[in-house]
């Protein structure tokens, strides 16, 4: 870690991070403000998280990342633009949503570009697989979202068939492919760069059945 990473790891788990041995969470008692329910699973260096939470400081974010870097920078910057309405897991996101989150709370649940996995041998290692998806999908209150987004036109294809397998979840999208990006996904610095050297960008939106 930098010092200031390792600074906001010191200062700020013990005000915004979460341990999977504190058992399931508690989302009322576990924030003050009691808006929307947002999941962002391996938020990376803690950007859009960030920017998120910034704009909707009534709604309660969680992120889950096993980077200590990244969630140190996260709680560094959470604390020194007096962002309060985090908490993180420093945890394997498996393992959390596995046993820390209780059914049918969650309002929306993110993954924005998780590691592809390119060469075909390691297909296996990609976190959108069917069992993924329908565990994750059992933590979405009904008409909750589920929303992804990748740079890798190969991961997009797939997750779009894994998705669309699940029955739980209905495609936002009207043509039963990708979407917009939406306005409250804020554009990373990575993504800019993408798109300047042509590289896409494939958001995929799908809501929990109400049934």
């Amino acid at each position: 870690m930098t010092p200031g990473q390792q600074r906001g790891w010191d200062q700020g788990f013990e005000s915004f991070g979460v341990r999977c041995s504190d058992g399931l969470l508690d989302w009322d008692g576990s924030w003050s403000v009691r808006g929307r329910r947002v999941v962002e699973i391996g938020f990376g260096m803690g950007d859009s998280l960030l920017a998120m939470a910034a704009a909707d400081p009534m709604d309660r974010f969680l992120g889950i990342e096993v980077h200590r870097p990244g969630v140190g920078r996260l709680l560094g910057q959470a604390l020194d633009r007096d962002i309060h309405n985090i908490r993180v897991y420093a945890e394997d996101a498996v393992t959390v949503l596995a046993s820390c989150i209780p059914p049918a709370s969650v309002d929306c649940l993110q993954i924005f570009f998780p590691d592809p996995w390119h060469k075909k041998r390691h297909h296996k290692r990609r976190l959108i697989q069917p069992e993924f998806v329908r565990q994750a999908a059992t933590l979405l209150a009904p008409g909750g979202l589920f929303h992804l987004a990748t740079d890798w036109a190969p991961y997009a294809e797939h997750m779009l068939d894994v998705m669309g397998s699940e029955s739980t979840l209905c495609n936002v999208a009207e043509d039963g492919g990708f979407v917009p990006r939406p306005d409250w996904r804020p554009e990373t610095k990575f993504e800019r760069r993408g798109e300047r050297l042509g590289h896409g960008v494939w958001d995929l939106l799908f809501r929990r059945s109400s049934s």
